[in-house]
Order: structure tokens, then C-alpha cells, then sequence
């Protein structure tokens, strides 16, 4: 049964289509008060009903997040103002990096995303040795996910990094600076409602989460 969201998807696809075809600060202005009701404001409700869900399914408080439409233009030379996208993160409120979710919709795709992003020198240090130590385990994780890594983040290195061996097992993973999984919404999504979709979707997440998650518990 449809929970309503089906309809803010609906209306972020066609107002992201046409703000990709004039991303101008007067498209927006005039189209500002139906970014706010019809996308921003049930984009909301989602993250904070989302958040409720995931406090279940992994007992651990996440804190939701709704990015905002203005771009970061200031290390781009895309100088668009506007993100044509609608990104939905829900992390715990940590100052240390955590196992985060994500939830993408635009008019070329609808995902739910979980890993950690931001890994620099102690996390990532802890990431690697985790790799290192488990990383048969994390792969039959990722196996039964059902969900592919992501591209998010910065490029992989070349390398292996020392101290790793340059033919490790798992010489892919040690490779990356951020680790993420995301998987498509299966089709029918509208029928069920986005938000028993999404939660539907949690479980075969959840073994690759309890590794990250022991590996940075915030």
C-alpha cells in the first residue's frame, strides 16, 4: 500500500528534469515554494520516520539528514547553483566516522547506500586492518547483501598501500579510501510504499553494517 512518498518521488523527477534543463537562480526562485511543500518537507517526514526504523533494525540512534539543494561551487567548474538530486544520510551522532545510510532519488536513479565515507588516517588505518583481518568475512557479507560497492567517494588507489601484500586477497578493498554499498529500489516499489520498501531492504544490509559498525562504534 502506497504511504504518499511514491507521489514526492514523482514530483522531485519532474522537478529535477526540468531544473537540470534551466539551473538558474530565477528557475528556482519561481519554483521555490513547490521545492519546499512537495519535495522537501515530505522528504523530511521520510528521513525522521526513517530514522525511527533503522533504530530498530540495528539499536543504534541515527540521526537523519536531508542535504541541501544549493551546491558547494566553490572547488567546481561546474558552477550550477543547484543539486539536481534529492540525498537523504542517516548517521549516529558521533564525531568519529560511523557506518552511515543513504537514500538517492533522481530522475536516473532510486537507491538505499550504506558504508563509511570519510576515512583518513586513524579510520582509515582501522579500515584497512579490519580488511586485513576480516576480510573474508565482509565479502560473504557483501555477497549476501545483494548490493554493489559504489564509486562514492575519492578514486581508489593504484596500489595496495604498505604494509599489505600486493597480491592480498582482498587487494581491492585495501585499495579504497571510503567503503559504500548501494542497491536499486526493486521495481513495484510504489505498490508496497517507499518507507516498508526501504525497511524491507535493511536485512540484508544489516551483516555488513554489524562489521563496519564493530569496527567503528563511534
Amino acid at each position: 500500500m502506497s504511504d504518499g512518498f511514491a507521489e514526492m518521488i514523482i514530483r522531485a523527477n519532474g522537478f529535477f528534469t526540468d531544473l537540470r534543463a534551466n539551473n538558474t537562480k530565477e528557475f528556482y526562485e519561481a519554483h521555490k515554494a513547490t521545492y519546499n511543500a512537495e519535495i522537501k518537507k515530505p522528504a523530511e517526514l521520510l528521513a525522521d520516520l526513517f530514522a525511527e526504523d533503522l533504530a530498530k533494525h540495528t539499536g543504534k540512534a541515527h540521526k537523519p539528514k536531508v542535504f541541501r539543494i544549493h551546491r558547494d561551487v566553490r572547488f567546481s567548474k561546474d558552477k550550477t547553483p543547484y543539486n539536481t538530486h534529492l540525498h537523504l544520510l542517516w548517521s549516529q551522532p558521533s564525531q568519529a566516522p560511523t557506518a552511515s545510510w543513504f537514500f538517492g532519488a533522481s530522475p536516473d536513479y532510486l537507491l538505499l547506500g550504506m558504508g563509511v565515507m570519510h576515512l583518513e588516517k586513524d579510520s582509515l588505518t582501522a579500515y584497512r586492518n579490519m580488511v586485513d583481518r576480516r576480510g573474508d568475512d565482509l565479502t560473504d557479507a557483501m555477497e549476501g547483501s545483494g548490493a554493489s560497492l559504489s564509486d562514492w567517494g575519492p578514486d581508489p588507489l593504484k596500489r595496495v598501500p604498505k604494509p599489505f601484500d600486493q597480491d592480498h586477497p582482498h587487494a581491492d578493498l585495501l585499495k579504497r579510501k571510503a567503503f559504500a554499498l548501494s542497491t536499486d529500489l526493486a521495481d513495484g516499489w510504489q505498490t508496497s510504499g517507499l518507507l516498508k520498501t526501504l525497511n524491507a531492504m535493511l536485512p540484508p544490509l544489516l551483516p555488513t553494517w554489524k562489521i563496519l559498525n564493530e569496527t567503528f562504534p563511534g
